[in-house]
């Protein structure tokens, strides 16, 4: 498969569990920034073979936050695929929970694997969640 399908695929189990939105990182789970094979779930769905990255997946649009270090990298891997490069940092970029709090409408259910995610940020995800009136499902590894 190649990483259009592979999405297409993930969409599909989105779909059918009710996930709106997905949030797919690098680590593993011991959040480490270099990962074995297993854990390779954003390349596998983007095709962006950096070691930092997170994928964030919508039915209608995809897209995938790097830092300054892989700008040039994500542009040519992402070239075609429909995925929109997130410049982390860069003015007017929003950060991934921006984003969210913009795009994540009241009842809509924000899911990741909760294995993968740092406390930190699945905290942050909880209270975004909370405050907008959305679900959260923290329990899924959509991608295995």
């Amino acid at each position: 498969m190649n990483p259009v399908e592979n999405l297409a695929a993930l969409r599909a189990e989105m779909a059918k569990r009710r996930i709106d939105a997905y949030v797919v990182v690098t680590d593993d789970f011991h959040t480490s920034e270099y990962v074995g094979e297993h854990f390779k779930a954003r390349e596998f769905l983007s095709g962006f073979t950096g070691s930092a990255g997170t994928l964030l997946v919508y039915a209608n649009w995809v897209g995938l936050w790097t830092d300054g270090r892989y700008f040039l990298q994500a542009a040519q891997q992402l070239e075609g695929s429909g995925i929109r490069l997130m410049k982390q940092g860069e003015p007017g970029v929003p950060t991934i929970e921006e984003f969210l709090r913009q795009s994540l409408q009241p009842e809509q259910t924000l899911g990741f694997d909760g294995r993968c995610v740092d406390a930190r940020p699945g905290r942050r995800y909880h209270r975004l969640t909370r405050q907008l009136g959305a679900k959260l499902n923290h329990q899924l590894d959509l991608v295995d």
